[in-house]
């Protein structure tokens, strides 16, 4: 008659005298606990017991057992299963047959024979499948050698991330077939040796030995290879190579092969520690054909934050530069930024490093800044002036906050040089002293508040070139008066049948700057400000410090929002502003037009978030003596669930809107990532069998010049275990020139990426708004009791 019969015994071999059935148990020690140990201690697990279980058990006591019917043995995070299961206490070992299962970690393997030393998990598995429980890759192999608890050896293995199916005829869509694969559980990395990648049956690469990652830790190894065709270097191979050479620190090293230019070498290199970090990226082409001679960009990006007993110490430094003018229109990336469009054609490079300390209301700060200028004949650039140095002083003190004054300080010089085209010295360069006391003192009411503030701007200018229209110093003390008031009234009301809190936000600013004529120093570093919510509310028309606006103006303006109750949040907003000019401005650019008396144009703004799918926002500036719209902006963007977003804009602007001549424009742009099929999906909106399309792309059309100025469309193709991403893509260099080209990708889901080209998937991130990379969900690992059993 058979029976079943359920027992425990320590993994350690017990006394000779105790029997089976009443060994001694070890004392066990229970503390409280919110969740399962993923990860079991070694010195936990050799105090662990076994459990046993089968249908018929026979065999010696403390010397070996035979399980038969539904045999299984349980240790720690290891279970194996089988139809009849032979374990020796001496040395350890199971031998197994018959429908062989092993579940270890969450990882499970099955075959026909096992022969294991539990503990040390060593042994030999036959005819075997095994599956990996963070990245789902699975495969077959003739033999399973298990090294020892982190290292095993498949032979005449199979390697895939594709889900099988119920079909008697599945085969996978990509898989790799290897005499040899290693995987290490340490490091998390797998190593085919002698073998090919297939794609849909078809071998695409060989595999003399090839590397994969078993989970997402970062290994060192060759990363997927770009191929690209351009018609200024030719044919371009590029392979990556990345190596993890510290938990804090990696590098990563691309030689490229171009057929007419010759080779290139690239480097990136990261660190980051408790008080600083960085990154150090360098590009370098020996006796470059196509200009023949040697070719180098680098850029360092450094920050350091020191903590002292004399307080916060600073140290950072932004560092670009390349070997000559024609870089930007000769290489697709410039070191530093991204190698997408939008990126490639920057001509001004900017090097700058700051060295600065804080403590309480103290900070002075060491600034440098130098422009690198490309300079192209047909389009020449004025260079701007660099800063050599800056020195600068502030003080910010609450010290007076309980009787309600804000005191703000400021002092800086700054040494202004400026390149000019001939190599010549420019006339502008000089010093530059700037001073600024700033005093308020706000008052908040129950309902609103109140600031009052003054402030005084003191310069002084040092001209190296002077003449009788420029003397050789000038100096300026320039006060400026400001009001600023609200008042905030709440209410509950309801909308659509529910219920909100809507406010009224009336506010009144009041600003006064006597005129100075200023016409006589240069700009260093001002430029003329957006007009929107923010700047007509401000004291100044202009940013940097060589220009303050004589303003006599008020602003007045109402908002009124509609908030949930529950959390506060917004769900719609709309405001109205507008200034009143009481005189004249005469302080300008010298190419913007100044402000006249009486009312500025309207400004009127609002947003409203419809749902969680819905929002949209919207700015309109009008102008009443025309009575036309001189700008205007509207977008809209709807995102019903994972990876579908539509996302529009119209932009508006006439000439002259914003008081600089001959910038009119009006643009639409439309962005989009959509499925094109329904195809099976997963809870996180992914394909799970059916291949499943989404086109994604970004159009902006220019109504001003009736011409598309920059536009990416491609397609995506997600098929359970690769993704295909095809793009063209098109860049605007100039009012007459662009360049396009075409990029493609397969990504093969846990393994790795091949691309044709630039990469697709890192323009796609930066320029379609909303765009979510397929299979980007951040979950957590897979915890190891998900597939126990």
């Amino acid at each position: 008659m058979a029976w079943a019969a359920t027992t425990a015994y320590n993994a350690q071999a017990q006394s000779k005298e105790s029997s089976l059935w009443d060994a001694s148990m070890p004392a066990l020690q229970l503390k409280s606990s919110t969740r399962l140990e993923e990860v079991i201690a070694p010195a936990l697990r050799d105090q662990l017991p076994s459990y046993i279980k089968a249908e018929q058990i026979t065999g010696q006591a403390d010397i070996n057992s035979v399980l038969e019917g539904g045999a299984e043995l349980r240790r720690a995070d290891t279970v194996i299963r089988a139809d009849r299961v032979e374990y020796t206490v001496a040395d350890d070992t199971v031998n197994a047959q018959g429908n062989v299962h092993i579940n270890r970690g969450g990882n499970v393997y099955q075959g026909t024979a096992l022969k294991l030393q539990v503990d040390a998990f060593q042994g030999d598995f036959t005819d075997a499948t095994y599956q990996f429980l963070e990245t789902q890759g699975h495969g077959n192999a003739d033999r399973i050698e298990f090294i020892d608890r982190d290292n095993t050896i498949v032979y005449q293995a199979t390697y895939t991330t594709c889900l099988r199916d119920d079909a008697a005829s599945w085969t996978p869509d990509w898989v790799i077939r290897a005499k040899r694969i290693e995987l290490d559980r340490v490091e998390d990395v797998g190593v085919a040796y002698g073998g090919t990648l297939e794609f849909k049956g078809v071998p695409i690469i060989p595999v003399p030995a090839m590397s994969f990652p078993l989970s997402d830790k970062r290994k060192s190894g060759l990363l997927p290879p770009t191929i690209g065709i351009d018609s200024v270097s030719g044919v371009e191979y590029s392979q990556p190579y990345y190596w993890n050479i510290a938990p804090n620190r990696d590098a990563t090293i691309t030689p490229t092969l171009m057929s007419k230019r010759g080779v290139s070498l690239g480097t990136e290199f990261r660190y980051l520690e408790p008080t600083y970090s960085g990154a150090l990226d360098t590009e370098f082409t020996p006796n470059d054909k196509l200009r023949d001679r040697d070719r180098w960009a680098y850029n360092w990006k450094h920050a350091t934050s020191l903590a002292t007993p004399i307080g916060g110490i600073g140290l950072n430094w932004n560092l670009s530069r390349v070997s000559d003018d024609n870089y930007w229109r000769d290489f697709s990336r410039m070191p530093g930024n991204s190698d997408s469009f939008g990126q490639s054609n920057q001509r001004l490079l900017n090097s700058n490093g700051r060295l600065s300390w804080s403590s309480g209301k103290h900070s002075v700060s060491l600034y440098a800044q130098k422009w690198q200028v490309l300079q192209d004949i047909d389009a020449p650039i004025t260079p701007p002036f660099n800063r050599m140095p800056q020195l600068q002083w502030r003080y910010n003190t609450d010290a007076w906050a309980t009787k309600g004054w804000d005191v703000n300080m400021m002092a800086e010089t700054t040494r202004f040089e400026a390149d000019t085209r001939d190599g010549r010295k420019h006339q502008d360069n000089g010093q530059r002293s700037y001073g600024l006391l700033q005093v308020s003192r706000p008052v908040l009411l129950s309902g609103g508040f109140v600031t009052p503030k003054v402030q005084l701007h003191t310069s002084n200018y040092q001209f190296e070139d002077f003449s009788a229209t420029r003397p050789r110093s000038k100096s300026f003390s320039i006060p400026t008066l400001s009001l600023d008031s609200g008042l905030i009234y709440e209410r509950d009301t309801t909308l659509r049948g529910r219920g909100y809190t809507q406010t009224l936000e009336p506010r009144a600013f009041y600003t006064y700057t006597p005129y100075r004529d200023q016409s006589m120093v240069p700009l260093y570093d001002t430029a003329l400000t957006d007009f929107n919510f923010g700047s007509i509310y401000s004291e100044n028309s202009y940013t940097g410090r060589d220009r303050i606006a004589d303003n006599h103006l008020l602003t007045i303006g109402v908002t009124t929002r509609y908030l949930k109750p529950e959390d506060g949040s917004e769900v719609a907003r709309l405001g109205i502003a507008q200034r009143l000019r009481f005189e004249d401005q005469r302080v300008g650019l010298g190419y913007d037009a100044l402000g006249k008396k009486g009312w500025s144009d309207i400004l009127v703004g609002g947003g409203i978030t419809w749902n969680s799918r819905w929002s949209t926002d919207g700015l309109v500036q009008y102008n009443r003596d025309t009575q036309r719209t001189a700008r205007s902006s509207i977008s809209a963007r709807y995102t019903p669930g994972p990876y579908k977003t539509l996302s529009a804009a119209y932009r508006f602007q006439r000439e002259d809107s914003l008081q600089i001549a001959n910038q009119g424009s009006e643009q639409v742009d439309f962005g989009w990532q959509w499925p094109l099929n329904a195809g099976r999906t997963n809870a996180f909106g992914e394909a799970t069998g059916g291949g499943r399309w989404y086109s994604v792309g970004r159009l902006n059309y220019s109504m001003y010049d009736k011409k598309l100025v920059d536009a990416i469309v491609g397609f995506e193709y997600d098929s359970c275990c690769w993704i295909g991403r095809v793009v063209v893509e098109r860049m605007q260099n100039s009012r007459n020139d662009s360049n396009t080209r075409l990029l493609f990708q397969i990504e093969f889901v846990g393994l790795s990426r091949l691309s044709l080209g630039a990469d697709p998937l890192r323009s796609l991130q930066e320029f379609v708004p909303g765009y979510r990379p397929l299979r980007d969900h951040a979950g957590t690992t897979p915890s190891r009791f998900s597939n126990y059993d």
